[in-house]
């Protein structure tokens, strides 16, 4: 296998800063033992539904990558280093203190 991808949307989420968003990439990476690759990225852009953070932060093995408009919150965690998804998206979750979660697994070939 390549690497995989967990696709998390969240849903009914707590209001999220850019503070917040950089603390999430710091843990995140920890959790899943994932190398940072310089500093998260915060813009905040967009209009009508669209407007909030985008989040990037790269890891050594590929990247972290969220969209957040109102209460929703899409994240992609993409690695070629095996990490556990669903300790990655339990913890996601709790962070932006979701109330439902969709999450997906892609595998790379």
């Amino acid at each position: 296998m390549w690497g995989k991808e967990t696709i998390i949307n969240l849903y009914q989420c707590v209001p999220v800063s850019e503070s917040m968003l950089k603390r999430y990439a710091k843990e995140i990476c920890l959790l899943i033992e994932m190398k940072p690759y310089g500093e998260p990225q915060t813009p905040y852009f967009g209009n009508d539904f669209t407007e909030g953070y985008t989040l990037v932060q790269l890891i050594e093995t590929s990247s972290i990558v969220g969209h957040f408009a109102g209460d929703s919150a899409y994240i992609n965690i993409f690695s070629c280093k095996p990490y556990d998804e669903i300790e990655a998206a339990e913890f996601t979750k709790d962070f932006f203190g979701a109330k439902r979660i969709e999450v997906k697994i892609l595998k790379r070939k």
